[in-house]
């Protein structure tokens, strides 16, 4: 009887060691282990177990005898405690694994995901899957970026296939280059080839929302021009994020067409520098009317020294509970070096375009765009933009022309700071509403159509020269985004890694060298020199 216990141990031993390599080795990569291979090692090591449990049990009397021995006693003393700690330690691991907590420390936060990914991924409603298609030692450079999309949602999968290995599921999906990865989402797919979070999160945008809204670019009155590299005046820098939130975008000339397109989603008047025609304001009045977005970027007066009214874009703003008087806006606080250089700073007025935005935004030449006191039809217009309190809108022109002598004249109408320089009104309407895709994710609600329609002071902090400010770029989009009745976009975007290179001067090269090469070995062979006389003399 002991005989066929002592066996069943061995066997039991051997067992479990047998199954925690395989799938330790598994774990490690070593081989690939498949889910019925994992299922298999699970049962062997529970059998194992139960062998060892059965042989102890048998062994009952021997363990009795042996415990009457104080140096047993004292030895399983010491072995319990040694199995109390590694079983403190695995814990600690185990928590530490599914409870992770990181910190990332550059500057622009290049190794955490930015809030619009996080959005994204947290108001998922169906499962996305991430399949990456690349030679087998090459999958680690997309580990780390997709372990976070999967940390941040349960509905995020990431499926690694070797290319070489899996030529029949290559083809299945159309991959044609190794490091293509594919974005499923409710069978649709998007592929892209890079690792970079900016590109993997615009291709879920792409599968979350496959219809393209359309942005129309008003033209004809010295608007900015998305095809203008300009530094001053181009809009190539919005265009580029255009493409990147899933927007088409085009140009508008309404005294041709005398229509907005049905098509359009948001039209954007961007900074026009002659008032627009009388026939030209129906139009946009009708594109509103369909529940659709207007987007005014209205400068001050080109020519301070005799301002043109634009009568027709100023009424049009105040339909909507929106008053922009000719202005100036003069911000003292010390955040710039110019005074008509003003600066937006958190926190801002309560809107959703604002929402949990924490970038500073700046503002070449700006005036104000304020809500009208009285609320026009049920328009009511809410601020989302303001300057400092060391600011006002200046109103007499010809005070700009002594940038010493700048002070509020309330009595001349000038409007002490804060200064709303951004507004906004939205307000619903009843349309024929286009049924909602069959594809939609169960649950989500249908979304009533609303006439939106934003207008901030300044056209110029969306030019290609100002776009690199630390949130212009941001709340540019996050009020398309608002326009265009599509919140999950309204967020900070991923950030492009900062260039951190060092730029040294010739002159700095060779005092480098030097200082490497010779003065700091002399200043330890000094000091070694220095000891040993100090030693010697003692």
């Amino acid at each position: 009887m002991n005989r066929a216990l002592s066996i069943l141990g061995w066997i039991g031993t051997a067992m479990v060691f047998a199954a925690a390599a395989a799938r330790v080795l598994g774990w490690a990569g070593t081989y690939e282990m498949t889910a019925q291979m994992d299922q298999y090692a699970r049962y062997g090591l529970w059998a194992g177990l139960a062998l060892v449990v059965v042989y102890t049990l048998g062994q009952w009397r021997d363990i009795v005898v042996a415990f009457q021995n104080r140096q047993t006693r004292y030895g399983t003393l010491s072995g319990l405690s040694v199995i109390v700690a590694l079983g403190i330690l695995v814990a600690v691991n185990y928590l530490s694994a599914r409870q992770n907590k990181r910190w990332d420390l550059t500057a622009n936060q290049q190794f955490s995901l930015s809030e619009q990914t996080t959005k994204l991924l947290g108001g998922l409603t169906a499962p996305v899957k991430f399949i990456v298609f690349d030679r087998g030692t090459e999958f680690d450079r997309f580990r780390s970026r997709l372990n976070e999309y999967q940390y941040q949602s349960k509905q995020v999968s990431v499926e690694y296939v070797d290319a070489d290995k899996s030529p029949v599921r290559t083809r299945q999906y159309e991959v044609d280059t190794y490091g293509t990865v594919v974005v499923e989402y409710m069978g649709r797919t998007e592929r892209i080839t890079t690792d970079a979070e900016q590109d993997l999160t615009n291709a879920l945008i792409k599968v979350i929302n496959p219809a393209k809204k359309k942005v129309y670019f008003l033209a004809g009155h010295g608007e900015k021009d998305t095809a203008s590299s300009d530094q001053r005046v181009g809009y190539s820098g919005i265009a580029d994020a255009l493409k990147r939130d899933n927007y088409e975008f085009a140009p508008l000339v309404l005294a041709q067409t005398n229509a907005v397109p049905d098509d359009a989603t948001i039209v954007v008047v961007a900074g026009p520098h002659t008032d627009l025609l009388e026939q030209e304001i129906q139009p946009l009045r009708d594109h509103l009317a369909k529940g659709k977005g207007l987007l005014v970027l209205f400068d001050p007066p080109e020519n301070l020294s005799a301002p043109v009214p634009m009568p027709n874009v100023t009424g049009l703003l105040a339909e909507w509970g929106i008053e922009a008087p000719p202005s100036v806006v003069v911000d003292v606080s010390g955040r710039t070096q110019v005074a008509t250089l003003p600066v937006s700073a958190p926190p801002y007025p309560t809107h959703p375009i604002t929402d949990r935005f924490g970038l500073i935004t700046m503002f070449p030449l700006a005036r104000a765009i304020t809500p009208a006191m009285q609320a026009t039809e049920g328009r009511a217009a809410q601020p989302f933009l303001q300057t400092s309190a060391r600011s006002w809108a200046e109103t007499t022109f010809s005070q700009l022309e002594d940038p010493n002598s700048l002070k509020p004249e309330t009595e001349n109408g000038d409007k002490t700071g804060p200064v709303t320089i951004g507004a906004a009104v939205a307000v619903a309407v009843k349309v024929d509403a286009p049924a909602k895709p069959a594809d939609a994710p169960a649950g989500e609600p249908e979304r009533k159509p609303e006439s939106r329609i934003a207008a901030i002071g300044d056209s110029d902090f969306a030019t290609n020269g100002y776009l690199g400010v630390e949130g212009n770029r941001d709340l540019f989009m996050n009020t398309v985004g608002w326009l265009a009745q599509q919140e999950n976009l309204i967020s900070i975007r991923p950030r492009e890694a900062a260039d951190r290179r060092l730029t040294i001067a010739p002159g700095q090269m060779t005092l480098l060298l030097l200082l490497s090469l010779l003065v700091v070995p002399a200043g330890v062979l000094a000091a070694g020199v220095f000891t040993w006389w100090r030693r010697r003399s003692h």
